[in-house]
């Protein structure tokens, strides 16, 4: 089963850019979508961004224009770019993983251990 490892959080200030990899074991060019989700201190986690296994992303209306979600199959790896930080983008970073079966059933849905962004203000 796919294994995955997050890196590149920090702690950075407002108005500042982190980039967050993930990387696969196993490889990734078979998942079916791979994603972003974040947790505050407090709240529950939500979506950050997703991007399937052709390349189309979606991002939450929250950071749309602001993070970029991309994927490199060669590198077994998924990359959030993240520019223009607040402190609301303050949260532990996970990184996600699903595969569905032909008839759609859920495969597998990993979950990285995450990567802590902390933004000051």
């Amino acid at each position: 089963q796919v294994q995955l490892v997050e890196s590149g959080g920090g702690l950075v200030q407002t108005g500042g850019s982190l980039t967050l990899s993930c990387v696969a074991s196993g490889g990734i060019a078979n998942i079916d979508f791979m994603g972003w989700y974040r947790q505050a201190p407090g709240k529950q986690r939500e979506l950050v961004a997703t991007i399937t296994n052709q390349n189309i992303p979606n991002y939450s209306d929250s950071v749309k224009g602001r993070f970029t979600v991309s994927r490199d199959n060669f590198r077994s790896a998924m990359f959030l770019q993240m520019n223009s930080l607040h402190p609301e983008d303050t949260a532990v970073y996970y990184c996600n993983a699903r595969k569905f079966t032909a008839t759609i059933e859920l495969l597998y849905d990993v979950w990285g251990q995450g990567t802590q962004v902390t933004v000051s203000s």
